[in-house]
């Protein structure tokens, strides 16, 4: 395996590669606790290739998505999470248990609002990240690794590719 253009030695750095094998840890480590859920909600944007690769591996067709701005370039934040549209119908969690999946627990405040809010409906709520880090105010249920490193995901490290064909920097 070669190493990525993007690649940087003093960052976490998630390859394609990397990220199969976290996600089937993840998987296996969810089946290993004997909790099930019914459905699996990703948060947008970076937790839906991971919630997508669970649904996968543990057989979960019943998926969802919320949409949540929190990050706005490397390293800068809003200073709370906020939900964008389209909402998710959280109406049809009633009596369901959930399984909520992000890249990473940074600061932990997207996660407290998401589970925060599909506890509201939900029977019940678990959640899942690839990384979490020691900043964290929440702490997932299922987490593939620990890190303080910023990180590199194979999906999002690239420039933006813009309508005229040129890269932009950013996420």
């Amino acid at each position: 395996m070669s190493t990525p253009e993007w690649w940087n030695p003093e960052r976490e750095n998630l390859t394609w590669e990397v990220f199969g094998e976290a996600s089937r840890f993840l998987s296996q480590e969810i089946v290993d606790s004997g909790w099930f859920p019914d459905l699996i909600v990703g948060v947008a944007r970076g937790g839906l290739i991971p919630a997508g690769a669970i649904g996968y591996a543990i057989g979960v067709k019943e998926m969802g998505a919320i949409n949540v701005e929190f990050y706005t370039d490397i390293g800068e934040t809003l200073p709370e999470p906020i939900l964008l549209n389209p909402q998710l119908d959280t109406d049809s969690l009633k009596d369901k248990k959930v399984l909520v999946v992000d890249d990473v627990a940074d600061s932990g405040k997207t996660l407290d609002l998401v589970v925060n809010l599909l506890e509201q409906t939900a029977s019940e709520v678990k959640s899942a990240v690839i990384y979490t880090k020691p900043t964290t105010i929440f702490e997932p249920d299922f987490s593939w690794k620990k890190t303080d490193q910023w990180i590199n995901f194979a999906w999002s490290v690239l420039p933006v590719i813009t309508r005229d064909g040129s890269f932009q920097e950013g996420h």
